[in-house]
Order: C-alpha cells, then structure tokens, then sequence
C-alpha cells in the first residue's frame, strides 16, 4: 500500500496542534502522535480498512475528530 500526505493533509495536522496546544501543555504533540499511529496502521493493517471515493481507504481516528484517507 503506497500512503502520500498531502500538503493540504499536513496543513490540517498543523492546524489541529495549533488547536490542541493552548488547551493543554502536550496536548497538541499527543494530537500528532495519535494521528501518525493512525496513518501508521494504515500500512500495517492494509486493505481491512473501509474504501471511499472509489480507491482510498478510510480509518476514523481512535482519540480526535479526523478522518484519515
């Protein structure tokens, strides 16, 4: 399985550090680890994964309100 992450992907994970940061000291690196483990899983578990928009799978973060294609 090949994974890309887009400019406008790595504009939304700055973004949700930016968000998550002032509401706690952590927070926002906690934020990042969560959703690269979850990009992570995608490799490691491919192809169990929902498929949307025809060719790409779909993994619903486990800890914040994102979705991963």
């Amino acid at each position: 399985m090949r994974i890309v992450i887009l400019k406008s992907a790595i504009a939304d994970l700055q973004e949700g550090f930016h968000f998550y940061e002032p509401q706690a000291p952590g927070l926002g690196a906690y934020f990042l680890e969560t959703l690269f483990s979850d990009i992570d899983s995608l490799r490691l578990y491919a192809g169990i994964h929902e498929i949307h928009f025809e060719s790409y799978h779909r993994l619903l973060s486990k800890r914040f309100p994102f979705t991963i294609y």
